[in-house]
């Protein structure tokens, strides 16, 4: 560890201050005695008061002058969170102060048992542990079939050998020196186990306290709200610390486990090899209430996120309440001149609703098929009316129209010619007048000037055509 962890521990953790303290002894031995030496859990103020009462008594008699302060001064100045020993609360059904010790007196209590020197130190059983433990964890997570089963394999052939030999009577019994290792080692696992329990708490609470804090302060949804407060504590469940804890719960309400336990803590207290501590006979039924306890912190917890559900249920109505109300006094007003036009405009009062069955599945079209060639045309018997029907235009009478009109060197219009001569071809005379392309007669166009002609179809309809200014010359 670094230094600058090491004086922050100094400073900051309740253990390192009470080892510190000057009434350090009178701390662990009373608060030692209580909460660690009895397992006890949280303790009544009036009780806790007599108790100190009691011990400060026993040590005045051989010392007067020491610890002059009253029991109630002590418990307010241990529980002070400036010292960190006592947590000092009203329990949910008690309207009496309760004091309970935190894992800062259990770890104090630990390491100053540890500095006194003991008779016998047993290393046998640790070693062990710590080989079975070593096997347990190799072979837990060994994935090859084949090394899981040689070792199955070998313990049951020593499990064989054991029983043959017990059949033989060759049974290797522990001796006396054995039975004492073990039974140190089952002690004092036993008592840290009470103390993790207390430590394990202690993690509980604080999320407990983390939940109550946020309450207090949260404006915002319920649904976040508990979203936070459950996630925190799937964390903890989640966490090894958490699942360690569950599956020792587990296998500690199992009442065939209880049955054991009590049986071999009664077999082992028996034995004449061993100095039975009278603390360990109970010593399962102490890990139980010790794991109620914090099982209790954890439905605390549970017990705060239904209150917040209560009273943000309780907040609902009563707004419900209030706006129920309000309808009925804005009737009451308006009861004797109710208004005219009241009603609700509803944009849209209903949605349409789209089926995914309802629309039609996607139909692939045919291919589109492009001939290039055309076909060709039936035969067919042709309309030979047109061409045979086509009516000649005599232009020697048109050539005679005009000398008979136009004298030579001179010009005349078209439309005097057509006035004397009037058509009786139609549109293909006048155009007739146009192609004439004799020697002594010239057709000029004017385009700047137009000319009007009336004329009487074949079919004896009038008819009128538009068309440039047409002079006639003959040389």
């Amino acid at each position: 560890m670094e230094i600058e962890d090491l004086t922050t521990l100094r400073d900051q953790h309740p253990a390192w201050r009470l080892l510190r303290a000057q009434n350090a002894p009178l701390v662990l031995s009373f608060l030692g005695e209580q909460f660690v030496e009895q397992n006890q859990g949280a303790i009544p103020m009036g009780r806790l008061v007599d108790a100190l009462d009691e011990h400060l008594y026993k040590i005045r008699q051989s010392d007067p002058e020491a610890y002059p302060r009253d029991p109630e001064n002590y418990l307010d100045d241990w529980a002070d969170p400036q010292q960190g020993w006592l947590r000092k609360f009203y329990p949910v059904d008690s309207d009496e102060v309760h004091y309970d010790a935190t894992p800062a007196i259990e770890k104090a209590v630990q390491w100053v048992q540890s500095l006194q020197q003991r008779s016998f130190v047993g290393t046998e059983s640790r070693l062990h542990t710590l080989i079975e433990l070593l096997r347990q964890i190799v072979h837990g997570t060994e994935t090859d079939p084949d090394a899981r089963i040689a070792e199955l394999e070998r313990r049951r052939s020593q499990i064989d050998e054991e029983i043959e030999a017990v059949r033989e009577n060759r049974a290797v019994l522990l001796d006396e020196t054995s039975v004492r290792d073990r039974y140190q080692l089952f002690a004092s696992t036993a008592r840290e186990l009470l103390s993790d329990f207390r430590e394990v708490e202690e993690n509980f609470r604080g999320l407990d306290r983390s939940a109550r804090e946020r309450i207090a302060g949260w404006d915002g949804s319920k649904g976040e709200l508990l979203g936070e407060l459950v996630s925190s504590r799937t964390d903890i469940s989640s966490s090894d610390q958490g699942r360690s804890f569950q599956a020792f719960y587990d296998f500690l309400l199992s009442e065939q486990r209880q049955l054991e336990l009590t049986d071999l803590i009664e077999s082992v207290q028996s034995m004449p090899a061993v100095h039975a501590d009278r603390r360990l006979r109970l010593v399962h039924h102490d890990w139980a209430e010790a794991a109620e306890r914090t099982q209790q912190t954890v439905r605390s917890l549970s017990e705060q996120l239904r209150r917040f559900l209560e009273d943000q249920v309780w907040l609902e109505n009563r707004r419900v309440l209030d706006l129920v109300r309000t309808v009925e006094q804005a009737a009451i007003r308006v009861r004797s001149n109710p208004p005219e036009e009241l009603g609700i405009v509803i944009d849209e009062p209903g949605l349409t609703i789209e089926l995914p069955f309802e629309r039609p599945l996607y139909s692939p079209q045919p291919d589109s098929v492009i001939d290039s060639l055309i076909a060709p045309e039936e035969d067919s018997e042709g309309d030979y009316d047109a061409l045979f029907g086509q009516r000649f235009v005599d232009s020697a009478r048109l050539v005679e129209n005009i000398r008979s009109i136009v004298p030579r060197r001179s010009v005349a219009e078209l439309s005097d010619i057509i006035e004397l001569y009037p058509v009786e071809e139609g549109i293909a005379e006048i155009l007739g007048y146009l192609a004439l392309s004799e020697d002594d007669i010239d057709i000029a166009l004017d385009d700047e000037v137009t000319t009007v002609i009336d004329y009487t179809d074949l079919a004896g309809m009038p008819k009128r055509v538009t068309l440039p200014k047409v002079s006639v010359a003959r040389r």
